[in-house]
């Protein structure tokens, strides 16, 4: 009896853990296929970027007490507001910022070795095209043979559970709707 109670137990852990996964993957699908409602505004990009670095670091803080990483800016003083969705670009920054802090904080043995402390750095420069916004950590990196991947739907790195592998496919959209592009590097 007792073992059967015990894998009761275990088999509703495992049913919640992988209802929460689906509900993730469902509101993520939802948010993928959203058609734009949002109204593009002047925004100072710069505002903007520092806010969405600030809003990842203390927010991966308050889920792990433990996460550490320094952060860095570089933005370019005489960057014009231009017109976008804030919340969309936004998003981007989010997935892209919570990414690198991600990417490099799993390092954590490397950098005890080299005393390297985690960093994520963003920065704006305006260029003859357009505007830049950057988004480094100094992480393991990608490996080539799947950078050609990581905007696809559904694909991710991540263990289960972890993330839904649609963050970089949403951002490549959103990104493209505002006419600009998204790489790595």
């Amino acid at each position: 009896i007792r073992a059967i109670a015990n894998d009761v137990i275990s088999n509703e852990e495992k049913i919640n853990h992988h209802g929460k996964r689906a509900d993730e993957i469902v509101k993520g699908m939802l948010a993928h296929s959203r058609t734009g409602k949002g109204e593009k505004v002047l925004t100072d990009l710069n505002k903007l970027a520092d806010e969405y670095l600030r809003l990842s670091y203390h927010g991966l803080r308050a889920k792990d007490k433990s996460f550490n990483s320094d952060f860095k800016t570089d933005f370019d003083s005489e960057l014009p507001n231009v017109n976008v969705i804030p919340q969309d670009i936004g998003r981007v920054l989010l997935n892209l910022i919570n990414n690198a802090f991600q990417a490099c904080t799993e390092r954590t043995g490397h950098f005890e070795r080299s005393r390297e402390a985690p960093l994520v750095q963003v920065s704006t420069k305006r260029t003859e095209s357009g505007i830049q916004i950057s988004v480094s950590d100094n992480g393991s990196g990608i490996p080539e043979n799947i950078k050609d991947k990581i905007f696809q739907p559904f694909f991710t790195t991540k263990p289960t559970g972890q993330g839904t592998g649609l963050g970089l496919s949403l951002s490549y959209d959103i990104v493209k709707a505002h006419g600009g592009t998204i790489s790595v590097d």
